[in-house]
This record gives C-alpha cells, structure tokens and sequence, in this order.
C-alpha cells in the first residue's frame, strides 16, 4: 500500500478534476458542489434547497455523467406510492406454465438516485427512502435486497412554494450527511449562464470516476486521525444544541426544541477528514470541524415556537452556537 502522503495527494488531484469536470456545466456554487462531493466520498446523502431554476437537477445530473455509477431519477408527486419507488414482486410464468413471484426491481436501485422535490410525496412514500438511505437494503415480502455500492441519495426541495407538500420528518431528515442551501447566482454568473445556455454549444461532463475508485477514496478519508481534543470539540458543538444542557447557549435555550443526534457528531468528523485531505493535512483541525457544522447540522436541530414566530432560522442559532463554544475545553 502506498503511503498515506501520496494517496492524499492522489486524492486531491482526482478530487479537483472531478470539481473541474462538473464545472464544465455548473457555473458557480463551489461550496455546494464541494459540499455534495464531500457527501459523495463519506457515503453520505444530500438534501439540497433552493428555488426553482437554480440548476439542483442539472448538478446531480452533472456529477452522474461524470460518475461512471448507474443514475435514476424519481419525480416525487402526491399520487407516487412505495411500490413505485422500490418495486413489488409480480406473477411470472414459466415456459413449462408454472407460476411464481418475481420481484421487479423500481427506481431506488441505482447507485445515484436524484430524488427530485421529495417533500411533495406523501409521509408513505417518504418513508420508503428510510431503510435504503441508512442500511443500503431494501426489503420487500419479507426479502431483503442489498443496494450496489456506493449508494448516494440527492433529495431536492423549494423552500418556497410549500403548498401540497408534506415537510420531511425527523427521523427522515436525520439520514441527510449535509442539506446545503443553494444560492442565487450573482450577475458574472448569469452571464455565463445565459452564453451557455442560448448558444448551440451544450458543454457536458466526461467519466473521472468508478465506484472502485470511489470506494477506494471512501476508505481512505477514515483513515484520517482526529485527536482527542478536536472530537470532543465537536461533541460540545453537538450537546450545545440540546437546549438545557451543559453546553447550551442562550440562543439554543430560547429558540430550540430538540437538538442533534449522534448522527450530527458522525456527520462533523467525517466532513472534517475530507476538508484536511483536501488541506493537504491527514488530522482534523478545529477549523474543519467549524467548516462543517452548518452543513451537518441546520437540518438536525428543531425550532421551537418563539423562533418560528421571529422568523429565526437555524443557521442563526448555530452560527451562535459556534461564537460560544470555545476550542478549549475547560474540564
């Protein structure tokens, strides 16, 4: 095995054509493809939101042709059912005329599943996402199928337009590694834009990558060493969104219901590793732990009452949250 220096390195020699190459189609948005990427190289799913036209479909499409991954795409509608999603077993025949149950596969079966405006399906149908985002299997009649690795779900959602829709639980929510927010795109960026977009000139990603290679830099990131004073960092930035406790901030008491789960602090050091191989460094700084906490944890926390009323979203708690806690620990 080659050292860890030159496998870092050759990561983030693939990491940016990869970058490089969906910036062929996706003008701006660093961050958020960053963020889908780091997403990507974790084995984690996004929830990305935004309003409409903002390219969220064009960026999963985009990084799908660069991937060399079989690409689904499910249109979540009121009327969509859980069969329609992971598939039902049917009655086939037999040349000799005997009948049995065949199962047949739906959509979900793929390695990159574009789950597109998924808050307008039914709470039903949502939950059909639950067991293949967390275990990778789905189970129909009693059976279990395994998904082919890696499996990457990229869920959209307008935040606006919010008539018809049914808000994703918690428990669904939890199961997202990061929900980015994606950004109105400046004047520069319209620009070009509208130059690529109105021309006979349609730009197109190429294949980087395989799910070899993929997985290959999947082991890799874990391998990166966190010391003990960064991890329990991150477990207080976690605790200081459970409001009452220890660590709990004014804000966090005031305008939180229920804090982060221990998927939170999961979400934290793994983003962290791939922000210091991408650093050139193979530790976690506390910096990469604070890079990575709005992204992991805005879609974890619960509003309260007063917060909805004043209009408080969560990033202002968290971003709170992260002016309080000290690196230092004090015990």
């Amino acid at each position: 095995m080659q050292p860890m220096p030159e496998r870092a390195a050759q990561f983030r020699q693939r990491f940016a054509a990869l970058e490089a190459e969906i910036g062929k189609v996706i003008v701006g948005q660093p961050e958020i493809v960053r963020g889908v990427l780091t997403c990507l190289f974790v084995g984690g799913h996004v929830l990305l939101e935004g309003v409409p036209g903002l390219g969220k479909t064009l960026l999963v499409r985009t990084l799908a042709n660069a991937l060399d991954l079989h690409f689904s795409r499910i249109q979540f509608t009121p009327d969509l059912m859980p069969s329609d999603i992971i598939g039902t077993n049917i009655i086939s025949e037999s040349p000799d005329g005997r009948r049995d149950f065949r199962f047949q596969s739906g959509p979900l079966f793929a390695q990159i599943v574009l789950a597109d405006e998924i808050n307008r399906a039914t709470p039903k149908t949502q939950s059909a996402l639950l067991e293949a985002m967390q275990e990778h299997i789905v189970t129909v009649g009693g059976k279990s199928h395994k998904l082919e690795e890696p499996f990457f779900v990229l869920a959209t959602q307008n935040p606006i337009e919010q008539e018809g829709t049914y808000p994703l639980p918690e428990a669904q929510l939890d199961r997202f590694f990061f929900k980015l927010l994606v950004p109105f795109n400046s004047r520069p960026e319209l620009n070009l834009i509208l130059d690529r977009t109105t021309r006979n000139d349609f730009p197109t990603a190429g294949k980087v990558m395989d799910s070899v290679e993929i997985v290959q830099w999947m082991a890799l990131v874990r391998e990166v060493l966190v010391a003990g004073a960064v991890q329990d960092y991150a477990i207080r930035l976690l605790l200081a969104s459970h409001p009452q406790s220890e660590f709990a901030t004014e804000d966090t008491n005031r305008f939180l219901r229920a804090g982060a789960s221990p998927r939170g602090a999961q979400a934290l050091i793994l983003a962290a590793k791939v922000r210091a191989l991408l650093e050139g460094r193979y530790n976690v700084s506390f910096e990469d732990i604070r890079k990575s906490y709005l992204p992991a944890m805005r879609h974890r926390v619960l509003l309260n009452f007063e917060a909805q009323a004043e209009n408080v979203s969560p990033d202002t708690v968290l971003s709170a949250i992260l002016n309080v806690v000290a690196d230092k620990s004090d015990g």
